[in-house]
């Protein structure tokens, strides 16, 4: 049997932790009422303000056919409302509604702790010897 290389491991066990960290978190958001990709197009407008439409998808990993449905379903539930750009017809944002900021402060803290006790498992030195790791792997990958 041919042994796996380093980098390769690497790539695996990078693949099943991202995968277990992944799973552990969204069964937490699903019993909220809400899927992952609604959890995190509601976090991106709390935490970075109204964003256009066109640009969620890119900040959130989103195919941009997916961000109008999933726009459609979180308006539906009176979390977002979109808005007119003023200067701009062509553009639209989301923007978080009262109810939708509501709504994630009541779960973010339980969200952040979850993750914390996942990452706890880390030393500060190693978290940042991670974190600086995954920014050079991520800036080694070529451009398309």
């Amino acid at each position: 049997m041919v042994e796996p290389n380093q980098s390769l491991k690497l790539f695996v066990v990078m693949s099943k932790a991202y995968r277990a960290i992944n799973d552990y978190t969204n069964k937490f958001i699903q019993k909220e009422g809400i899927n992952p990709t609604e959890f995190a197009v509601l976090e991106l407008l709390y935490h970075k303000g109204d964003q256009p439409l066109q640009h969620i998808g890119g900040k959130i990993l989103l195919a941009s056919g997916s961000i109008t449905y999933v726009v459609d379903k979180l308006e539906k539930k009176g979390f977002l409302k979109r808005v007119a750009c003023p200067n701009d017809r062509r553009v639209t944002y989301a923007q978080i509604t009262e109810e939708g900021t509501k709504f994630l402060e009541g779960i973010f803290p339980a969200h952040q702790e979850r993750i914390e006790e996942i990452m706890n498992a880390l030393s500060s030195e190693e978290k940042e010897m991670v974190i600086a790791s995954m920014k050079k792997i991520g800036q080694a990958i070529p451009a398309k």
